[in-house]
């Protein structure tokens, strides 16, 4: 991770957005720009929180380990938080994340981030509205890894991703993964993954160019999400 002088805007990411005016100048003095290469750490589970993290520009993945495999928590990208897992009394980061692509993000120092807390009170409302809905989609997911068939953990899985990226302009999830990461994000194993996404293709439901993904039949991976463990 290197230090860089390009920055955001000062109004685009979740932080800015909804900080106050008068207090822009005051983020302007404490951020820090760090670009990361693909396949590199912010930081790593169990490490002691410095601060958080705004993406600027790429996609992270957050993941933490699970058993003796990985699972991705959520993926981020440009003007999502990271690093906000690890506020409270056991500043740890629970969780580690990863540049799945080429990434700027703005590091801001967390004495100046709790500060912020306290005079920007927008800023907090919205950050608390925001922790709720991660509870909601956390608790769905652990639901889905309980009770949901595996296909369907899939499908949903593709579904969430053309939701939070949408498709470029030939119609390709905005994204693009490793089978290994689609399967820890999926909450199953590289070799199922490979297994179900040859059968999604058989079946037209979605095609493959390489890593890229073609949802053709979203209705029918509806359907899927809907398939219960037997």
């Amino acid at each position: 991770m290197k230090k860089s002088k390009n920055g955001c805007d000062l109004k685009s990411c979740f932080f800015c957005r909804l900080c106050l005016k008068e207090w822009l100048p005051a983020i302007d003095i404490n951020r820090k720009n760090f670009h990361l290469r693909k396949g590199e750490t912010l930081f790593i589970e169990g490490d002691k929180v410095t601060g958080v993290y705004f993406v600027n520009s790429g996609k992270v993945k957050v993941h933490k380990k699970w058993g003796d495999k990985e699972l991705i928590v959520r993926f981020a990208n440009r003007g999502a938080i990271v690093g906000h897992r690890g506020l409270g009394n056991n500043t740890i980061y629970p969780v580690s994340a990863t540049a799945i692509e080429p990434v700027m993000v703005c590091f801001i120092d967390l004495d100046f981030f709790l500060t912020t807390l306290k005079v920007n009170h927008e800023f907090t409302y919205q950050l608390m509205m925001f922790f709720a809905e991660e509870l909601q989609v956390s608790e769905r997911k652990m639901r889905n890894l309980a009770h949901m068939s595996v296909k369907g953990r899939v499908a949903q899985a593709l579904m969430t991703l053309k939701e939070r990226f949408g498709v470029t302009t030939e119609g390709y999830l905005d994204i693009v993964l490793s089978r290994q990461d689609l399967a820890s994000f999926a909450g199953t194993t590289y070799e199922t993954v490979f297994r179900i996404m040859n059968e999604l293709t058989q079946d037209n439901v979605i095609t493959l160019s390489g890593k890229n993904i073609l949802i053709t039949d979203a209705e029918k991976l509806q359907r899927l999400t809907r398939e219960t463990t037997s």
